[in-house]
């Protein structure tokens, strides 16, 4: 009897598995702005969205908007002389840039749609104009290569995997499926980080920007990860230097 409904549970754990395979490559579709197949399950409209829903959460999580009109009125500018002068500007997406107010997390991020944000700890560290343009233009490219959405899919995808094998194999199935489905995620992150630089350079040199300042930028994040940095393979973000290395790359291939 016991080994009956083992039987019955593993065809229902495979059945889980399938069906999550199935919708996830189902939606396949490539990126007309980088040429990348991605599997995504959010439209355009969906991403602008659920962007501008969660960015006064986000801007209220960091204290809010900096109160300075001067220095937002530059992160404006050079955000959107980025936008205006290269390909994002021919996607459907609303860019809008946030100077937040935090002085303490050295950060940038971008949600579905086009809401970016800077938080002040990084923008005060930032030397010069061109360095705002990198992480700007970084924050863009996450936009344009639709890596939330592509994301969320993802997550679906290994929510399915990960209900599949806990029907099938039981708990301690299930952690093991975990600790793969994490790995999975991770190492997509930071094709994701990788593609964002490139794509930010590609920005930069496009608007009249000098591209070997996100190198600069690299450095700072560096020095502010400290001596304690997580290892790479542990990380969702490569780490800088090898970054560095890939930024030169797309500089000699970007820079006509």
């Amino acid at each position: 009897m016991r080994r009956g409904n083992l039987k019955i549970r593993l065809l229902i754990g495979a059945g889980i598995i399938l069906f999550s395979l199935f919708k996830y490559y189902s939606n396949r579709e490539e990126n007309p702005y980088t040429g990348k197949k991605q599997s995504i399950t959010l439209t355009p409209k969906d991403e602008i969205a659920i962007g501008l829903r969660s960015a006064p959460q986000m801007a209220q999580q960091h204290g809010g908007l900096y109160p300075s009109q001067e220095a937002q009125d530059l992160v404006d500018r050079v955000g959107n002389a980025l936008v205006n002068n290269s390909i994002a500007r021919q996607t459907p997406y609303r860019y809008e840039f946030h100077l937040l107010r935090d002085p303490k997390t050295i950060n940038a991020f971008a949600l579905p749609g086009g809401q970016i944000f800077i938080t002040y700890a990084l923008y005060s560290k930032l030397e010069n104009e061109d360095q705002l343009a990198g992480v700007l233009g970084h924050e863009i490219g996450h936009v344009l290569g639709r890596h939330s959405a592509e994301r969320m899919a993802k997550q679906g995808l290994t929510q399915g995997i990960l209900s599949g094998v806990m029907v099938g194999g039981g708990d301690g199935a299930g952690q093991m499926g975990a600790m793969v489905a994490n790995a999975i995620n991770m190492k997509y992150g930071r094709g994701d980080e990788l593609e964002s630089d490139e794509l930010g350079v590609r920005f930069m040199i496009d608007a009249g920007y000098e591209p070997e300042q996100m190198i600069g930028v690299m450095k700072i994040l560096k020095a502010a990860a400290g001596p304690n940095r997580t290892p790479e393979f542990q990380s969702t973000h490569p780490d800088p230097e090898n970054r560095i290395q890939k930024i030169k790359e797309a500089i000699q291939k970007y820079r006509k």
